[in-house]
């Protein structure tokens, strides 16, 4: 482990803490301000009206479609850095939106997410000062890690702007928390999530996926409705989804917190990179002038283009809508037989819904997930946990809520 002089460091966490049903361990219960948890958790009253009024200026239109789906922002763009960094997941936008931080000056250091030693799949909170350090912490990790618990190290060690890389739960505390942690400025670049899940439960889902899980070194969920997997000797494997083993998985592979993620594209981050609207390209969502600020930055390093839309989501999301409710909260399950798979694999990424309309699919199904999954298996949480966006987005796929389900308006008679 690096010494507190490295440019990467990684404190010696603090020991693991039990995790209830409802807890992602972004860090926060392991910091001095522990007893916000309450408040600031996505997971038990989030208010994002509130929030995104605080970090954007301004909530969500619901009356804009792209905004009630994507959350506020004054710009999108498919993107793609000109000459990919070497070890990217895609082409190495996120990293090199804060390698450029630290270069000019803006921020004094990173919080992100480093391989593990011993496993390149288990993420490590680190902090990173130098911007050539950023190439070590590219590519995808799945698991779960406390990221939010370097601020006060971070602190400690005089950094007074900051830069953070951070999932949807991570974000959506930190901004509960931020103007309590004293830093002069703060650069969040979010990245979309919701599936995640520990790192043994996804070793486990390689080994269905190839006989050597051990060489994989990559893998990446694509908007061609393809998994693409990576391994050590450059040979690629592409799985078209209706092919994956989801059957085969135990039905909490994923834990309830990430079954009822009501955050999918990271509305609160400055911006937030993904793929789901790129079309084999990466996705921006530029929330407001800090992350136009470090979108500028990078100049003629990256090529923008226009988000395109096409194809129809509804039949889609509706059989998705269908198969969560049979699958009595389980994954969602597959009865399509096997003759017919091989037939949808190759018409899906023809004809399906591509783009703006690939991504407001997604989102619509992460909003039918939550409702049913918390209707199942946490009734009482859903009048808080629920956003009324997210009733919005499931309104069409017949979805709406019991008297019980939703907070009664304030002005309410």
């Amino acid at each position: 482990m690096p010494d507190a002089t490295s440019p990467l460091t990684a404190p010696t966490p603090a020991p693991a803490l039990p995790r209830g049903k409802m807890c992602t361990d972004c860090g926060l219960s392991r910091m001095k301000l522990a007893a916000e948890c309450g408040r600031a958790c996505q997971f038990t009253t989030p208010d994002f009206p509130k929030l995104e009024t605080q970090v954007h200026g301004v909530p969500r239109d619901t009356a804009n479609e792209d905004a009630r789906f994507f959350g506020p922002h004054i710009a999108m763009h498919r993107a793609a850095m000109r000459t990919p960094k070497p070890g990217a997941q895609w082409t190495g936008i996120t990293t090199s939106l804060a390698a450029k931080l630290l270069e000019t000056g803006a921020v004094d250091a990173v919080l992100t997410l480093a391989p593990a030693e011993d496993d390149i799949f288990r993420p490590v909170p680190v902090i990173i000062t130098d911007p050539a350090d950023m190439a070590r912490v590219r590519g995808m990790r799945m698991g779960y890690a406390p990221l939010l618990s370097l601020l006060e190290p971070a602190a400690d060690a005089g950094h007074k702007r900051l830069a953070i890389i951070g999932i949807p739960c991570q974000v959506h505390a930190l901004r509960n928390i931020e103007a309590q942690l004293g830093f002069e400025r703060l650069y969040v670049i979010g990245t979309p999530c919701s599936d995640n899940t520990t790192t043994e439960n996804f070793h486990d889902f390689l080994a269905l996926l190839t006989d050597k899980p051990e060489t994989v070194t990559y893998l990446e969920f694509r908007a061609d409705y393809r998994v693409e997997v990576r391994f050590e000797n450059a040979k690629t494997k592409l799985i078209p989804f209706l092919s994956l083993p989801i059957s085969n998985l135990p039905d909490d592979f994923f834990p309830l917190t990430c079954r009822t993620c009501t955050d999918y594209t990271n509305a609160l981050a400055d911006i937030t990179v993904g793929y789901m609207a790129g079309e084999g390209e990466q996705w921006l969502i530029v929330r407001n002038a800090r992350g136009q600020e470090m979108l500028n930055a990078l100049g003629d390093e990256i090529r923008l283009s226009p988000v395109g839309s096409s194809g129809k989501r509804a039949a889609a999301v509706k059989g998705f809508a269908e198969n969560t409710a049979r699958a009595a909260g389980g994954l969602p399950l597959r009865r399509m037989p096997d003759w017919v798979r091989p037939i949808v694999s190759f018409l899906q990424p023809r004809i399906g819904p591509k783009g703006r309309e690939f991504a407001k699919a997604r989102l619509e199904m992460k909003a039918v997930e939550t409702i049913l999954h918390l209707r199942r298996a946490a009734p009482a949480r859903m009048k808080h946990m629920i956003p009324d966006h997210v009733w919005a987005l499931a309104a069409p796929y017949g979805l709406r809520p019991e008297p019980d389900e939703r907070k009664t308006p304030p002005n309410a008679p």
